[in-house]
């Protein structure tokens, strides 16, 4: 069975094979009780291992593995974290909301959310022809490297914010807060001069799966860290791993969203120069991945 499959067994086989693989648990409990040979012992716990898993298992390959993963465990492990995710949501839109109000009301506020080196001039103090060269101008080295700062800080909060869930959600929190807080000094810069709606479509690219990508990833550290903190009446420990395998799945699809964020920062920055174009393209990303996650769909019989 194991070389080809159930088909390669014929009726009598078929029949007996419950019956041998009950006298072959028997024989292991004997052998285990009488202490026989150690080698016997293994043997016979191979047996009993492989026979499992033809009984009871369900065999498939990888490629079925993977349809399965897209088409099941991943929308649903997103779904499945709906709470946490909008709690996530709220809690980077109100730092964003916050850092530029701040920023607004005192400009020296940027320079403690954004590093002066890092900013290149996009600060509070620049012009709006420099800002607007910035997005609209010739993609120089400066702003290669601008772009690939955010999406390498962007993956760095996901993963972090996930691993970090165990310590009751704080450093999750404060991650999320981080990223609303740069958000918000940015706009808080562009806004004054009239480019705020273009540094969305600027960001909407990517952006718009990046973001959602963080998202993601602290509700999975939220679910993770608030099992720990209120396990219910399961032990810390199962509680932990119960969340642990939901989170798991849906971070897994999150690290693939990264991927496609990049591919789409790349991309998009080098040939896409319209606030329309960008906007469209970032909507539409938006859009699917609300489409993949919660439209309903039909559970399988099992």
């Amino acid at each position: 069975m194991e070389r080809r499959s159930i088909r390669a067994l014929g009726d009598d086989d078929l029949l007996a094979l419950p019956l041998l693989y009950r006298t072959t648990l028997s024989s292991l409990s004997v052998a285990r009780e009488t202490s026989l040979d150690r080698a016997l012992v293994a043997y016979l716990e191979q047996l009993c291992t492989r026979a499992y898993f033809q009984l009871y298992g369900v065999p498939s390959s990888a490629w079925t593995q993977i349809k399965a993963f897209f088409a099941r465990e991943w929308p649903r492990a997103v779904q499945a974290l709906w709470r946490e995710t909008l709690a996530a949501f709220v809690l980077t839109a109100v730092a964003a909301v916050a850092a530029y109000l701040l920023i607004r009301d005192d400009p020296t506020w940027f320079y403690a959310v954004i590093d002066e080196g890092l900013a290149n001039g996009r600060d509070p103090s620049a012009s709006a022809a420099k800002l607007r060269e910035s997005l609209y101008g010739k993609q120089d080295d400066m702003l290669a490297t601008f772009a690939a700062y955010l999406f390498t800080h962007n993956s760095q909060v996901a993963i972090f914010a996930f691993a970090l869930g165990f310590a009751f959600a704080v450093p999750t929190a404060m991650l999320l807060v981080y990223t609303g807080l740069m958000l918000g000094a940015f706009f808080a810069v562009f806004v004054p001069h009239g480019l705020g709606a273009g540094l969305a479509a600027w960001l909407a690219i990517h952006g718009t799966t990046e973001i959602f990508a963080i998202l993601i990833a602290g509700a999975a550290g939220f679910r993770i860290g608030t099992a720990i903190a209120f396990p219910g009446r399961l032990s810390r420990m199962d509680a932990a791993v119960a969340a642990g395998r939901l989170a798991a799945t849906a971070m897994l699809g999150v690290v693939l969203m990264l991927l496609v964020a990049g591919l789409l920062e790349g991309i998009g920055r080098q040939t896409v120069r319209t606030d329309e174009f960008r906007a469209l393209i970032g909507a539409a990303m938006l859009m699917g991945w609300l489409a993949y996650f919660y439209l309903p769909r039909r559970r399988d019989a099992a």
